[in-house]
C-alpha cells in the first residue's frame, strides 16, 4: 500500500475526494446498518450466511473506512466486489432496468456505487485521510514500477 499512490493530490482534488468519501461512506453505513443488526440472516435462508456476513461487514465497515479514508484500497475493493455480486445475484436476474423500475427497483444505484469504488481504487482517498497521514501524500494509484537501468 505504501507504493500504491505515488503523486501528490492538489487541495481541490483532495477536497472533492473527501466530499465523495463522506457522502458515499455515509450511504454505505446506512445501507449496512440493518444488515449488521442480523448479519448472517438478513436475506433469510436463500443465501449462505457467510456471504451475508461478508456483505454486511463490507457495507457497514467499508462505509466507516471510506469516511475516515482508512485502508481505502481494501475498503473500496471489498465494496466493489460487494456491488458486483449485488448486481449479478440480485438486480440482473430480476431483469431490473437501469433507471426507474417502479416498485421492482433498478440497478442504477449499485452500478453507480461500483463505479465510485473503482474510481477510488484508481485515485486514492486524497490528502484529507488517515491513509495520507499514515502512508504519506500521493495521488495516482496502481502506477507500474519500471526498473531504472
Amino acid at each position: 500500500m505504501f507504493d500504491l499512490y505515488r503523486q501528490e493530490w492538489a487541495g481541490w482534488q483532495s477536497l472533492g475526494l473527501l466530499v465523495l468519501r463522506l457522502v458515499v461512506g455515509t450511504a454505505f453505513i446506512l445501507h449496512g446498518w440493518p444488515k449488521i443488526q442480523n448479519p448472517m440472516h438478513w436475506m433469510g435462508d436463500k443465501v449462505n450466511p457467510v456471504l451475508q456476513l461478508a456483505s454486511a461487514l463490507a457495507e457497514f465497515g467499508g462505509g466507516i473506512a471510506l469516511i475516515l479514508g482508512f485502508l481505502t484500497p481494501i475498503a473500496a475493493a471489498a465494496l466493489t466486489i460487494n456491488m458486483a455480486f449485488a448486481l449479478l445475484l440480485v438486480h440482473f436476474p430480476q431483469h431490473q432496468p437501469f433507471v426507474g423500475g417502479g416498485p421492482g427497483g433498478s440497478f442504477e444505484l449499485p452500478l453507480v456505487y461500483l463505479a465510485i469504488m473503482v474510481a477510488l481504487l484508481g485515485t486514492g482517498p486524497g490528502a484529507y485521510s488517515v491513509d495520507s497521514l499514515v502512508f504519506g501524500h500521493s495521488g495516482v494509484a496502481m502506477e507500474q514500477r519500471t526498473a531504472v537501468r
